[in-house]
């Protein structure tokens, strides 16, 4: 098959003929219709998180944004008959540890990846599978994969945001603007933070009340004075020192904090913080990772029912073979909205 390979940490990914993958008993191998290409693949491909003892294998296929159609099922698989259109998600729970067995697969780290290939692998497909509906195609559910449910769960599960509240999202990437379009769905107000104009345009497209940009103007300040006194929850959708504290600093008197993005090789994992303001102020401060498959469901309807529009997301698709191009292109900030692979 055909697949975009990682041969070595911050080496040119390079379009090669690699073997398919081989069916485990219990998981099943998937035709990839289409996927998206995310930030995490620039971040493992910077051989970042290595100091969270996160350490990828090389040669190795990333891409972790898919959806496809099943060619193969284990002799094991119970749930799953090929030909089903499925949704594949990040966070693939072995399904018998104490984080599954709790209802945090999301912790379980079996996480999906090789969705830049003709063919992937679905793991523990009973537990894992998420059923695609048929009126929600591949290209948008590919632009579901990470980023839209990494903030599905951040603004729903984690930031716990009502509709009556006021949302304050730095850093208007891919996870950005979805925190940006689902909180918006909910009802809040959302203000949107970025230092690019162009980022900001989509922001509001998306749903974005206000826009501010971190360039021409004190965000903080800024959102201060918007929300008269600070916004209810903030987001870090980026990981860089200066959002996450800017973020933390927008918030009123106990204000939830959702740290989303993680960091890179500027910060290393440590950030310092206003730890007086958030003891003072009784801030909250939560991580969110991913989503567990079986919350794919409630999202999943929002988008059928129209409430969620993920596609308004997608800003380019490619072939496989310009795919690299755009991970590059990470390491610039330069790209806005989400690219999905379509082309094998």
């Amino acid at each position: 098959m055909k697949a975009l390979v990682m041969e070595e940490v911050g080496k040119p990914m390079t379009v090669k003929d690699w073997p398919q993958p081989q069916c485990p008993p219990d998981g099943a191998v998937v035709r990839v219709e289409a996927s998206g290409i995310c930030r995490s693949d620039w971040h493992v491909w910077q051989g970042d998180w290595e100091w969270v003892g996160f350490k990828m294998p090389t040669p190795m296929i990333l891409g972790h944004e898919f959806a496809g159609v099943i060619e193969e099922v284990g002799k094991d698989v119970k749930s799953l008959r090929t030909g089903a259109r499925v949704v594949v998600p990040l966070s693939q729970g072995c399904g018998v540890c104490e984080d599954c067995r709790t209802g945090h697969s999301n912790q379980c780290f079996g996480a999906g990846a090789g969705g830049y290939a003709q063919y992937a692998l679905l793991n523990h497909a009973d537990f894992n599978s998420v059923p695609l509906p048929e009126n929600v195609d591949f290209l948008e559910a590919s632009s579901m994969g990470c980023r839209y449910v990494t903030a599905f769960h951040g603004i729903l599960d984690q930031g716990q945001v009502k509709a009556d509240e006021s949302v304050v999202v730095y850093g208007c990437g891919g996870v950005g603007l979805s925190a940006i379009q689902i909180a918006s769905a909910l009802g809040a107000r959302v203000i949107a933070v970025d230092l690019d104009d162009r980022k900001l345009e989509l922001a509001k497209k998306v749903g974005a009340t206000d826009v501010i940009n971190g360039k021409k103007t004190d965000p903080v300040k800024a959102v201060m004075d918007l929300t008269q006194g600070g916004a209810h929850v903030s987001v870090d959708a980026l990981g860089i020192a200066a959002t996450c504290r800017n973020a933390v600093s927008s918030l009123r008197k106990r204000g939830r904090h959702v740290q989303i993005g993680l960091t890179s090789q500027g910060e290393k994992g440590e950030i310092a913080l206003p730890v007086d303001q958030i003891v003072f102020k009784e801030i909250q401060f939560t991580g969110s990772l991913s989503m567990q498959s079986f919350r794919y469901p409630a999202m999943l309807s929002m988008v059928e029912r129209g409430r969620l529009e993920p596609k308004k997301l997608i800003t380019e698709t490619i072939p496989l073979e310009k795919a690299f191009g755009v991970i590059e292109k990470m390491s610039r900030f330069e790209n806005v909205g989400i690219s999905v692979i379509n082309q094998f």
